[in-house]
């Protein structure tokens, strides 16, 4: 069902793309396509939200942008407390009066996971503050690496990534497409 909708909102893209974290793929989530429909993206947020029903939260933290609608969601159909972080000097941090408690429990939410850069970024910040980051929500899991917090997701998707100078799309001259929103050359 995910993925059925995330077709039908054009959210999986095909073609040459540069990820966020700085690797190149044939295929891209985009997730912006689907939090644009608010009724589409409950159902899908839906499935995340049966997988940690049962997990101890207070706060769920979403990194600006891709985790902003998706910890409101979550937040929403959980109860919980929705907040998101934001990059300043291009260190992600809390602004707007949002806080964190010491001890308080916190899930962090994304669109995608791929190498999870910016929740281990926003996981180092909830720890600095002192919370406790009890995991990571996304819609799409494309977990190209381990990474020491558990990860909920929708949907799991193997995509394939390259470095930069391993990239078979690149040998073959094809220009690729910077859709998501960090600033990588």
């Amino acid at each position: 069902m995910v993925i059925d909708i995330l077709r039908e909102c054009d959210a999986l893209l095909e073609g040459h793309f540069l990820l966020s974290s700085g690797r190149h793929s044939n295929r891209y989530i985009q997730c912006a396509k689907l939090l644009q429909y608010p009724d589409k993206a409950q159902k899908v947020l839906n499935v995340v939200c049966e997988k940690i029903k049962d997990i101890d939260f207070e706060v769920a933290v979403g990194p600006a942008m891709g985790g902003i609608i998706v910890a409101y969601e979550i937040g929403k159909q959980m109860g919980k407390r929705a907040i998101f972080t934001e990059r300043e000097n291009n260190i992600m941090t809390l602004r707007r009066g949002f806080e964190i408690k010491k001890g308080e429990k916190v899930l962090i939410t994304e669109d995608v996971v791929t190498t999870g850069k910016s929740s281990l970024e926003v996981a180092e910040l909830i720890e600095s503050m002192g919370g406790v980051v009890v995991g990571i929500a996304c819609i799409v899991d494309r977990g190209s690496v381990p990474l020491k917090y558990p990860v909920y997701s929708c949907t799991k998707l193997d995509v394939e990534s390259y470095e930069n100078d391993d990239c078979p799309l690149c040998r073959k001259g094809i220009p690729y497409v910077k859709p998501g929103s960090r600033n990588i050359k």
